[in-house]
């Protein structure tokens, strides 16, 4: 790596135009290295998931909380509960109404409050979120702080790799699509968003101290 960047400096200096900003691992780096015997492999039988967008997060927090069932169950909550559906996480300092509907794969951080009615899948809800009555959170990101109103509805879009591909991995394309529009991907609130009540916020992500009044789609919340 100390080759690459003194290169890269050096051709700066030579044309300003052409020096570049970044190393790339892959192929600065490892690359030149293939076949010199200096680059080795550590093989695991342990689960390994890029996190290179929000949405792997999704992903990455599902197969955590399936290594929990297999390695120390007593961590996740019992799925005979009535209202727990598969892989769930509850931090002890959290307060779930008993009619609030949680799983499979959620994490409920601590001094959240998740009250009646509330439907929680495949996300991940951070220290101090607020999740009112009969509000729903899919495929989403709740941050530090924030509150989903009565009734409202934060929703995400998939991106899971295919479960029957061996070799299959996360996409990392761009979020953007030909039209400049924001591709389909999980809802993210940033810390301390307010989703009042009623309001549908769907594959978008939403800058820090947000109050939404009305709904969004594939939009960046500034």
């Amino acid at each position: 790596m100390k080759n690459v960047f003194e290169e890269n400096y050096a051709s700066g200096l030579e044309d300003p135009g052409s020096q570049k900003d970044t190393i790339r691992l892959e192929q600065d780096v490892l690359a030149p290295l293939s076949g010199t015997g200096q680059v080795f492999v550590y093989k695991t039988n342990r689960f390994w998931c890029q996190i290179k967008t929000a949405s792997s997060t999704i992903y990455a927090n599902r197969l955590y909380l399936a290594k929990s069932q297999r390695d120390s169950p007593d961590l996740l909550e019992s799925p005979s509960e009535k209202n727990i559906i598969g892989d769930v996480r509850i931090h002890e300092t959290a307060e779930v109404d008993p009619t609030a509907k949680l799983g499979p794969n959620v994490y409920i951080g601590p001094g959240v409050r998740v009250n009646a009615g509330a439907r929680v899948r495949e996300s991940i809800i951070l220290d101090g979120a607020i999740l009112d009555e009969h509000c729903c959170v899919l495929h989403s990101i709740i941050g530090w702080n924030s509150r989903v109103g009565q009734w409202a509805r934060v929703e995400g879009f998939p991106c899971d790799p295919n479960p029957n591909d061996p070799l299959a991995r996360l996409a990392s394309d761009s979020m953007f699509n030909e039209d400049g529009r924001l591709n389909p991907a999980i809802t993210i609130l940033a810390k301390d968003v307010t989703v009042s009540r009623e309001i549908i916020v769907l594959n978008s992500i939403v800058l820090p101290h947000k109050d939404l009044s009305f709904s969004y789609k594939n939009q960046i919340i500034l």
